[in-house]
């Protein structure tokens, strides 16, 4: 553990001189992190029984190679693969979706609420009486009370987050471009973050989109009482949850508990983005 964090640190360092005359991407293309190379990893064949993947008390790393995709009721000719739930005490549910051509999602179990985020292809979402179709890096937020579905004539990669809806607000229909929404100042934080829902009472998580350039890292070693479930959509650097470091890389997904100590640091020449579910508006007392 410590010569992992010796490197990290040598890396980090010699990164220095040149980060700021890096530039940020303008645009991010995720289509490789469901193509059906991405879950061999290493080569296995030679590793017989081994995964990357870790699970503890209050976090666990799901990487490629372990993603198990099957049918669920709700999505027609599409699988899933869950890789965070309420089984492990997380107040929500994280999955990939992978949509064939002429595939459809129905609306989340009654009182629960749904927000896509498009990793590849095109669908057509409709929310009540609105529809709107996504493009990759599109993203949609559908409340708990609206009747709704997604469809996909030819076919999508999809990262979905869902959860019963915690307040009593009244959110609305939401969907946008990522790269639309404004970099948001962060104290103290050098990455640039954007949130894709309004910071306002009436909705009671977020979704963070956050960029870092190589080299570039949290600052505040964080140690708070939200959840969170995360995807490296591109790039790879090295991940502390609670005493231990990870080197992790697109395609992993991450699930850390309250009060589990976290950290991350971009590593490598690819500028580094992730998303990021986080509960807000929750009361810690009754979160």
């Amino acid at each position: 553990m410590a010569s992992l964090r010796g490197l990290a640190l040598t890396i980090l360092l010699s990164a220095a001189p040149w980060l700021a005359e890096a530039e940020r991407q303008s645009s991010w293309q995720y289509g490789n992190l469901l193509a059906s190379g991405r879950f061999s990893g290493i080569s296995f064949d030679d590793l017989p029984g081994f995964t990357r993947s870790v699970y503890e008390r209050n976090y666990a790393l799901v990487t490629p190679e372990s993603f198990v995709f099957a049918g669920n009721p709700l999505w027609s000719n599409a699988t899933t693969a869950h890789l965070i739930s309420p089984a492990v005490g997380a107040n929500f549910a994280m999955a990939l979706v992978t949509m064939k051509p002429h595939s459809s999602g129905a609306r989340p179990p009654e009182g629960h609420e749904r927000f896509v985020f498009v990793l590849d292809g095109l669908v057509e979402v409709t929310a009540g009486s609105e529809t709107a179709t996504l493009h990759a890096d599109d993203f949609a937020y559908f409340p708990a009370h609206l009747k709704s579905s997604i469809k996909s004539a030819a076919g999508a990669g999809l990262l979905v987050f869902e959860r019963r809806y915690a307040v009593k607000g009244k959110p609305v229909f939401l969907h946008g471009h990522t790269q639309e929404q404004a970099v948001l100042p962060v104290d103290g934080e050098v990455f640039a973050l954007r949130k894709l829902l309004p910071q306002t009472g009436d909705y009671d998580f977020n979704v963070h989109v956050m960029d870092f350039l190589p080299g570039q890292h949290l600052n505040v070693k964080e140690v708070h009482y939200n959840q969170h479930g995360l995807l490296l959509l591109q790039g790879k650097g090295i991940y502390r949850l609670g005493n231990d470091w990870y080197p992790v890389q697109a395609g992993d997904a991450i699930w850390m508990a309250p009060f589990v100590p976290q950290w991350y640091a971009a590593l490598g020449t690819q500028e580094s983005r992730y998303i990021l579910y986080k509960d807000t508006i929750v009361d810690p007392l009754h979160g």
